[in-house]
C-alpha cells in the first residue's frame, strides 16, 4: 500500500496543477486531483505557489483548514467511488447526492466519514476500523437507521 508523505502528497497536487495549467499529458490520478482542485478555487492560488506553500503548517484548532488535507480526502472519495470500494460506498453517494443534489456536498457527506476515520486510527494507534466507516456512511446517506441511542 502506498502511504505517501506530507511533502509527497503536496507535490502531487502541486506538479498535477501544474501540468494541468501548462496543457501538459496527466496521468489518471493527476486528472482525478485536478477535478478536485478545480471545485475548490479558494485552494488555486496555493498551489500556484509552491515555494511558498509547501512547508507551510495549518492548525485546525485555530480554524485553519488544511488544503491538501482537504483535497486528498476528496480524491479517496474519487479513488473509492470509481471501484466501488469499501463495498456500497458508490450506493451510499448516490443516495447523498439524491439527497443534497449536488456531488460536491454528497463527497463531503463521506469525507466527514473518511475523516473520522482516520482520525480514530491515529488516535488508537490502530488500523482503519473499515465496518465502522461503512456505518457511518451508510447512516449519513440514510441507508439504515440510527443506532438507539445508551
Amino acid at each position: 500500500m502506498f502511504n505517501p508523505s506530507r511533502d509527497q502528497v503536496r507535490q502531487f497536487f502541486f506538479e498535477a496543477w501544474r501540468k494541468y495549467r501548462h496543457s501538459e499529458p496527466l496521468t489518471a490520478l493527476e486528472a482525478m486531483g485536478v477535478q478536485v482542485v478545480q471545485a475548490h478555487a479558494e485552494y488555486h492560488a496555493v498551489l500556484d505557489a509552491p515555494g511558498q506553500y509547501l512547508e507551510q503548517e495549518y492548525f485546525p484548532e485555530m480554524g485553519e483548514t488544511n488544503p491538501f488535507l482537504h483535497l486528498s480526502l476528496h480524491l479517496s472519495i474519487l479513488e473509492q467511488l470509481s471501484i466501488d470500494q469499501p463495498p456500497g460506498i458508490a450506493a451510499a453517494y448516490r443516495a447523498l447526492l439524491t439527497k443534497h443534489g449536488e456531488e460536491h456536498a454528497a463527497q463531503h457527506g463521506l469525507m466527514e466519514c473518511l475523516a473520522e476515520t482516520v482520525w480514530r486510527s491515529q488516535r488508537e494507534g490502530a488500523a482503519p476500523d473499515a465496518a465502522a466507516y461503512v456505518e457511518c456512511i451508510n447512516h449519513r446517506a440514510g441507508m439504515v437507521a440510527e443506532p438507539p441511542t445508551s
